[in-house]
């Protein structure tokens, strides 16, 4: 059985996996998230993604997540669909937050595979089977085996597309040849959605959806812009797009992300560089080599 949702176009395009920012003395700066908010829908992206791992996650309290997904509601009004992050390597914790978070009007959840306790396949596969027999809303998976030490492979991602509460997953192994597996073998219905933001154009021409990316925190209209021209087929404004942002890359994840971002927000206007401990704030030498892209 696969996923016939109607809102599998909803996920079409440019996501954006948003930050949480902060104010010098690390308090959340709901100010800075309205305006982040506003920053991202009026550069043309088609959903926002709360509570990601960009959104700093695992240094965010309960209170904090509630009040961030309540303002985002409230603020973007319907004006894109809204996908909230969910995860976590103990599944049953996942299942208590997917029962107790208020997820009317999310349109998805982001679920990243455990992180640290490396599980088998078959783990995997009963970890998000039990994920999307309790959510209330579908679930996107999410595979980053850079952090989380264990990748979901082609094999599995496979077996749990045909669930029909999982509707896609954010691919960020890098692992080419593993992603044309997928698009090759999905069911029609299944999104793949890049988590890279440089193979955004070249995984579309392979028969992904769009890009769930970092990127588009700080230049929503330039990524958008590009996803939409590689998802028309124009692959020549795409790659002209691509390039633009090539040298940006990179220093995004110098110092781990949101990192990078956070300081290009800054140098934006949009809001502050602050990141929590462990995470440090950009150095000065990497913010005037962001500005100098900038």
């Amino acid at each position: 059985m696969t996923n016939t949702n109607s809102r599998l176009p909803l996920f079409h395009g440019t996501g954006v996996a948003l930050i949480t920012p902060f104010t010098p003395d690390f308090a959340v700066d709901y100010a800075g998230w309205r305006r982040l908010l506003d920053f991202c829908i009026e550069g043309g992206v088609d959903y926002l993604v709360v509570n990601g791992t960009t959104g700093e996650s695992p240094t965010t309290t309960a209170d904090e997540k509630t009040e961030l997904l309540r303002i985002a509601k409230e603020h973007v009004a319907g004006r894109v669909p809204l996908v909230y992050g969910i995860g976590s390597n103990d599944t049953a914790a996942a299942v208590e937050a997917l029962r107790t978070t208020a997820l009317d009007g999310i349109a998805a959840v982001l679920s990243a595979s455990p992180a640290y306790n490396k599980p088998s396949q078959a783990g995997l596969v009963a970890h998000y089977h039990r994920l999307a027999d309790a959510s209330p809303v579908p679930i996107i998976l999410y595979n980053v085996p850079g952090r989380t030490a264990s990748n979901i492979t082609a094999e599995t991602t496979l077996r749990l597309a045909h669930h029909p509460n999982i509707i896609g997953i954010k691919e960020a192994s890098g692992l080419m040849e593993q992603c044309l597996t997928i698009a090759a073998r999905k069911p029609k219905d299944f999104l793949l959605l890049s988590g890279d933001d440089m193979l955004t154009p070249a995984l579309i021409a392979c028969g992904g959806e769009g890009i769930i990316s970092v990127l588009a925190n700080a230049f929503p209209k330039r990524f958008a812009d590009m996803t939409r021209a590689a998802l028309a087929g124009d692959f020549a404004a795409a790659r002209e797009g691509l390039f633009r942002l090539l040298p940006l890359n990179p220093l995004m994840y110098e110092e781990s992300n949101p990192v990078g971002v956070k300081a290009a927000l800054e140098a934006l206007g949009v809001c502050g560089a602050a990141v929590r401990l462990p995470l440090l704030e950009a150095t000065e030498g990497l913010k005037e080599r962001i500005r100098k892209e900038l």
